[in-house]
């Protein structure tokens, strides 16, 4: 049986104007892709109505997107803050908390991995450009396309996510603006950008907690990013 992944999305506008709730389609192909069966998980459905279908999921996919709410991490206020979405917030935050109580294996991405962090504790730098000391470009979309190769990443020997990858070196795209800060109690700091930013972080004694600031979804060229959505699909059989 193939397993059931929620995968979040982003409330939107379609082309006559109206409301929509979305989520780009390379997600959606690199769970196929991966041999999981993606469910769309619309950010209307409060707590009584995502627990109905929680129990359904084999995994739960956050998607990158807009900004997560300052208040929810005591974060600096900055001008550069963008589609932040409450009710986005309010869905991701809980979810993810239970999910990693409960050991429903997650993968976090991009705005994912801040979501896991922010959830259990952590706190985000809310402009890196300003905040960070760095010579890497981490926002390059839409200059940029979203699949460039914008710097190296160093996965730390030992982890369980370098033994997913099977490489210790990954040349990664980078289209986010803001990143972790202070890491959340609990969480492992398992991947580095050259210039020290935190790229991949995991939840220790789960039976698959990662995140990663990149967007693998648009690298399925490379094996390491096959053997990630791989690996999540397979621990969400049990899931």
């Amino acid at each position: 049986m193939r397993p059931l992944i929620g995968i979040t999305t982003y409330d939107g506008k379609s082309p006559s104007n109206l409301p929509i709730a979305a989520v780009q389609t390379s997600y959606i192909n690199a769970i196929l892709q991966a041999g999981g069966v993606p469910l769309l998980l619309p950010n209307q459905l409060g707590r009584d109505e995502w627990m109905q279908v929680y129990p359904h999921l084999g995994g739960i996919l956050l998607t990158g997107g807009g900004d997560i709410d300052i208040k929810h991490f005591a974060g600096a206020h900055h001008p550069k803050i963008d589609e932040v979405d409450e009710a986005r917030d309010s869905l991701e935050l809980p979810m993810l908390r239970f999910a990693a109580e409960d050991k429903k294996p997650f993968l976090g991405i991009c705005r994912g991995c801040q979501v896991v962090n922010v959830a259990l504790g952590g706190t985000l730098y809310t402009h890196i450009p300003d905040q960070v000391q760095t010579d890497i470009r981490h926002d390059c979309y839409p200059e940029l396309p979203r699949t460039h190769l914008a710097h190296p990443v160093r996965v730390e020997e030992g982890s369980q996510i370098a033994q997913i990858f099977g490489e210790p070196i990954l040349q990664v795209n980078s289209l986010h603006h803001q990143g972790i800060k202070d890491l959340a109690p609990g969480l492992k700091p398992v991947a580095y950008a050259p210039d020290g930013l935190v790229e991949a972080v995991e939840l220790p004694e789960h039976p698959f907690g990662f995140a990663v600031q990149w967007h693998p979804e648009w690298l399925t060229d490379q094996q390491s990013t096959r053997n990630l959505f791989r690996a999540f699909v397979e621990a969400s059989k049990g899931g």
